[in-house]
């Protein structure tokens, strides 16, 4: 007797999950300027590589003979998948099929998503559109996990210590999908499709009086500059090639090392600009992002998080082809202190690069920590501590290029433990910047001067003629002072000279106790 009947119908549920919500869901969907869930996947991974798993999950009926009737797929779509030719899991929620808002059988697979991608130490790419429960979900049927499962979230956080996890927002995200994107090592948000809310419009609107829309709640103008998510694209495709190119620095799990490419840039390259783009006079600000384009192998500096902290400057690069962490200072954002933003932007960074084992390498211009009322109000000093005990504990080998400015204790922050220093001629370090010592030391006597505002400058150039690089070098307080020009070649040297050091760093991580 052949099973051909219960073959069909496995066929049968197959290509109805295919359908997702149906034809006219699918189009109305479209017609918001959005891709369907299988669409996203097929565009973010290689061709022909989507291995799904659960595909016949859902829920079924059956007529009164007890003969399958009606199916309805699970609203989260899961599977293995390959970016760059490397193995990844991926899912998102099916937004043709009740909106998003899991099923029984959706919040199943979406649950188990971590799970899968740590059980087999490969790369997690969730790509978000939907909420989390709803009132009217599962036609009132209680969804909540038996008192005896372990907690929802602890294979959420067991992903992040294991793997590289890059989510998108890529319509309205809400409740547990918006936890789940902020949960991720990269995120970046389309600005064409995305909102990401903790609560929708209606029920902020009953419950504390506001009356905004989507965009305003949680739209990118938003939670692009707040640190919510890191990066902006502008349409779901260049979502995905965001995270295919952030994917390409890491390695598969915290057991592996980064992936190390060929080059031809040339390690002993010497741009001449670099000899002349940092201004002698001190308060003129320059370019420090193309300054880094001219030491990194060109084209290979991946940035994230610019539209928040954005004194401070983190991506990814190669040198000689290996990845590294780069971390420096914009001059042209509040001088490139330190702020709240800035600290935890960078503490996220520093811990980033020690789970994936990424040499740092850092452009130091820091003038330290931001002032006034509003960094008191923002707690600076706290979250700026916790950026510098973070800087202390990590392993990775770190290289500090003091370019100009290095002062106060968010100085500190930025050479790691037992790093690689090498000195610009234009560096100029102490324990403030010379301005506001200035301030403090002599304001009796540029208060007693004929004319404050020239005493002022005097004391000041003066200062500041004392805080060259050369004396520290003759102290043996940098490994070297060089010439701009030399840099490339000498980080590429020293990359070359901490390849043995990274295999003992293997395994997951940890920070102990910070404020």
């Amino acid at each position: 007797m052949s099973w051909k009947i219960e073959v069909d119908e496995i066929a049968r549920r197959r290509e109805a999950a295919k359908l997702q919500g149906g034809a006219a869901a699918i189009e109305r969907h479209h017609a918001k300027g959005r891709l369907t869930i299988r669409e996203r996947i097929d565009v973010l991974l290689d061709d022909g590589s989507f291995d799904e798993i659960g595909g016949t999950a859902g829920a079924s009926e059956e007529t009164s003979n007890g003969e399958p009737d009606d199916f309805s797929p699970a609203n989260f779509v899961l599977g293995f998948g390959k970016i760059n030719g490397r193995t990844c899991v991926v899912g998102g929620e099916d937004f043709t099929l009740k909106g998003g808002s899991p099923s029984p059988a959706g919040l199943r697979k979406s649950v188990y998503t971590e799970q899968l991608a740590v059980k087999h130490r490969v790369p997690l790419v969730r790509l978000h559109e939907g909420a989390g429960g709803s009132v009217g979900s599962a036609k009132g049927k209680n969804l909540s996990a038996p008192v005896y499962d372990p907690a929802r979230f602890r294979s959420v956080a067991e992903a992040l210590a294991t793997v590289p996890v890059a989510s998108a927002a890529l319509g309205a995200v809400a409740g547990l999908p918006a936890a789940r994107l902020v949960s991720s090592h990269f995120s970046v948000m389309s600005r064409s499709t995305a909102q990401i809310l903790i609560a929708g419009p209606a029920v902020v609107q009953r419950a504390l009086g506001e009356n905004m829309t989507k965009e305003e709640l949680g739209g990118p103008d938003v939670h692009g500059k707040n640190g919510t998510v890191d990066n902006i694209s502008e349409d779901e495709v260049e979502a995905f090639q965001q995270i295919r190119e952030y994917l390409s620095y890491l390695p598969g799990n915290v057991y592996q090392l980064a992936p190390v490419t060929s080059t031809d840039d040339p390690v002993d390259r010497r741009e001449e600009a670099l000899l002349e783009i940092i201004p002698r006079e001190r308060r003129k600000v320059f370019d420090m992002r193309r300054l880094l384009k001219m030491v990194v192998d060109k084209k290979s500096f991946f940035e994230f998080g610019k539209g928040y902290g954005r004194g401070q400057i983190t991506g990814f690069a190669r040198l000689n082809g290996q990845p590294v962490g780069i971390w420096a200072n914009d001059s042209r954002q509040l001088a490139g202190s330190m702020t709240a933003d800035g600290s935890q932007k960078a503490r996220r960074f520093i811990e980033l690069c020690d789970t994936f084992h990424l040499p740092v390498v850092s452009f130091v211009d820091e003038p330290g920590f931001m002032i006034g009322s509003k960094a008191e109000q923002d707690a600076t000093i706290r979250l700026g501590a916790s950026t510098v005990l973070t800087a202390a504990m990590s392993r990775v080998p770190w290289a500090a290029i003091m370019i100009r400015r290095s002062f106060g204790v968010a100085q500190i922050a930025h050479y790691g433990y037992d790093p690689y220093v090498l000195a610009w001629p234009s560096a100029e370090t102490g324990p403030l910047p010379v301005e506001g010592g200035v301030a403090i030391a002599f304001h009796r006597e540029i208060a007693a001067a004929a004319d404050p505002d020239a005493k002022r400058q005097q004391l000041e150039e003066q200062l500041a003629a004392g805080r060259s690089p050369f004396p520290r070098a003759e102290a043996f307080s940098v490994h070297d002072l060089i010439d701009p020009r030399e840099t490339r070649p000498k980080l590429c040297r020293w990359i070359d000279r901490i390849q043995p050091l990274l295999p003992p760093l293997l395994g997951p991580t940890s920070f102990t106790y910070r404020p």
